[in-house]
Formats: structure tokens, sequence, C-alpha cells
């Protein structure tokens, strides 16, 4: 259970979860992939309130920083790569179950990677 939180260097787990999260402001913006990717998920390029899902992915990324935090502490950060394979692959998976345009199960599966490099990133900095 202590691996959990000790020798974990927080740091890189904050500033990780934060970039990463800052990232995906950008990727989901109409700047970049939002129009063309609500498109791919039969949604109206209006606005609509998304505070629920910021929540969630604010708690979601928090908790995959951590993960890659604690794999970094006990030199396993292939375990965090491989674990980010695999929740781009169950990604992809609900994409094409929910019928999503290819497009948008890119930018959401490809999120997910990048998501993973900027916190590698992080611990490498940091």
């Amino acid at each position: 259970m202590e691996a959990l939180y000790m020798d974990v260097n927080w740091l890189a787990v904050i500033v990780g979860a934060v970039a990463a999260f800052l990232v995906g402001w950008l990727w989901y913006s109409d700047k970049m992939f939002a129009t063309k990717w609500r498109m791919g998920l039969g949604q109206p390029a209006t606005e609509h309130p998304m505070w629920m899902g910021m929540v969630a992915q604010a708690v979601a990324t928090f908790l995959l920083a951590w993960v890659i935090g604690i794999t970094e502490t006990t030199d396993a950060i292939y375990f965090a790569i491989l674990i980010g394979l695999m929740v781009t692959a169950i990604v992809k998976a609900n994409g094409f179950f929910a019928g999503k345009s290819k497009y948008a199960i890119t930018v959401e599966s490809s999120y997910i990677l990048v998501m993973v490099v900027i916190m590698i990133l992080a611990h490498a900095i940091f």
C-alpha cells in the first residue's frame, strides 16, 4: 500500500496532470480537433455545458499521472507505456462500439498517448 504514495514525485505528478489537462483543453478546442471530432460523434458544433466531463477528465488525468508516478518510483516505466497502450485500445474499442467516426476515435485515442508522453516527460524533467 505504501507504494501508492511513498517516494512518488508529487511535483512531477501534479505538473504532468495539469500540463496534460491543459493540452486536452487545446486538443478538444475548435482551434484543433473539436469541430470535426463533434461531427464524428454526431453532435452539433454548438457549445454545451461540459462541466461534468471536465471534472471526470481532471480526476482521470490525475489518476493516470499518479500511476505514471508509481511506475517511475519502481523503474517500471515500460509498464506505464503498456498501461497507456491498454487505455488507448479500450478507448478505441468503446469508440467503435459507440459508432463514432474513425476521426473521432483517432482524436480520442491519440490524446491518451499524448497524455502519457507528457506525464513521462514531467518525471524526466522534475
